[in-house]
């Protein structure tokens, strides 16, 4: 990977995330932040600034992500303060630490034990959006986010369970990579569905910092995406399966469908068949995650220390199980019914090469409305994510400007692809954002 020696300029400002958040919490309130928050704009939980004169690659990492000698709070109060530190690096991290052209800047912050959409921290303090100030900057993975889209680092390591990675980078104006499930090690990363959901995955300001990203993840993947740029060049000669979600602006469609045609890509309308399917694949990837995050933080639910609002959530996985998995059989024909989903999947990319839809169908909301519990319900419905994580297969996020007056000045066009195709679908992502 070539080291960075250039640093990317800050955008103007003014100018995720466990979708199990949906449908709980609609009786609890929030206060306001507690110390000790960290300085703003609140990207990471720990910092350390490079020295004058470096001039390596600065990659945040998301504190979901062990750190030898390091804690991992996952975002949470209860965790800082009563975690031991990592033993040894996640596995995610070996060949990073022997990198003389990296420095690591610090650990990013994040929704409190990474349930949350709209990246809200009440203990370490909400990052703030670079893009819009007043708006949530998307979660989980908020300050990994923040931290790029702020000039803070290079590239961040998020993690996408149900739309972690893809969210934040929407609402920031940046570019985000969820992985194939399994490519990517998760050994030492915070589990919320390590069997059927987790990823880990790079963050960028743009299609080449992902690129950067991947290489330090796993070393050799230039020369697989130099490999996919030669095989298609052209936009031309990729076909885009074009996706439309119903309730999405009119405004983001039409950018989306503007920049795919900018690009020269042959899209293709897809079935109505096929938006039946995605659907239902977003409705059992909702269940399976909320069920996760029951099974993996329940025990700590009730500490002190653990925020009103996580806390409700891990208590309403725990009641979508009961209700939704009245056993083990029934609960091992919902992860099933992935099957069917990948055959459908499968059969669509012989048809096309990728999936277009926008990560979101709306802008993201306002941050003062963000602390209350019919936010993160509305917010959770208009994620257009699980689904992916539902299917293991890979998506990468491209920012996409909006051209309507007094509007969010930003969205994300998501790419989906067959499994392990994330060098091809950044190629796709190379030839979209060069039309922003």
């Amino acid at each position: 990977m070539k080291t960075l020696a250039h640093r990317i300029p800050v955008p103007r400002a003014a100018a995720g995330a466990l979708t199990l958040t949906a449908l709980l919490l609609t009786s609890c309130s929030f206060s306001g932040l507690r110390k000790p928050a960290t300085p703003e704009p609140h990207a990471f939980i720990s910092y350390k600034a490079p020295a004058p004169g470096d001039t390596n690659l600065r990659l945040a990492v998301k504190d979901l992500i062990d750190m030898k000698g390091e804690v991992t709070s996952a975002g949470s109060e209860y965790l800082y303060k009563n975690a031991p530190p990592a033993t040894k690096d996640a596995e995610c991290m070996k060949y990073i630490r022997g990198r003389r052209d990296v420095t690591i800047v610090g650990k990013a912050n994040l929704s409190e034990f990474a349930i949350g959409v709209s990246g809200s921290n009440d203990y370490f303090g909400t990052p703030v959006n670079p893009v819009d100030k007043s708006r949530v900057p998307g979660g989980s993975s908020s300050g990994s986010a923040v931290a790029v889209a702020m000039n803070l680092a290079d590239v961040a390591l998020g993690t996408d369970t149900a739309g972690s990675i893809r969210v934040p980078a929407c609402c920031c104006g940046i570019a985000g990579l969820k992985t194939t499930f399994g490519r990517i090690s998760t050994k030492g990363v915070y589990p919320i569905s390590p069997k059927y959901l987790d990823t880990v995955g790079p963050l960028a300001r743009d299609v080449d910092g992902l690129v950067n990203g991947m290489e330090l993840l796993e070393p050799g993947f230039q020369n697989e995406y130099a490999r996919a740029k030669a095989a298609n060049p052209l936009a031309k000669t990729i076909r885009i399966g074009r996706l439309r979600v119903p309730g999405t602006d009119p405004a983001i469609d039409d950018a989306i469908d503007r920049q795919l045609a900018a690009a020269g890509f042959t899209v293709i309308p897809l079935s109505a068949e096929f938006h039946e399917e995605w659907a239902k694949a977003q409705h059992d990837g909702n269940l399976v995650a909320a069920a996760a995050s029951y099974y993996n933080n329940d025990q700590i639910r009730k500490h002190k220390g653990v925020g009103n609002r996580a806390s409700k959530a891990i208590l309403f996985g725990d009641l979508v199980f009961s209700r939704k998995y009245d056993d083990e059989a029934k609960r091992e024909a919902a992860i099933a019914r992935r099957d069917h989903w990948r055959d459908v999947l499968r059969q669509t990319f012989k048809r096309v090469d990728a999936i277009a839809l926008p990560v979101l169908q709306r802008a993201p909301y306002h941050r003062n409305v963000a602390f209350t519990a019919i936010f993160e319900a509305k917010f959770i419905k208009i994620q257009n994510t699980v689904a992916v994580n539902y299917a293991g297969v890979p998506a990468v996020a491209i920012p996409v400007p909006l051209h309507k007056s007094g509007a969010f000045p930003v969205t994300s066009v998501q790419f989906v692809g067959p499994a392990n195709s994330e060098a091809a679908l950044l190629n796709i992502g190379r030839l979209a954002e060069k039309r922003s």
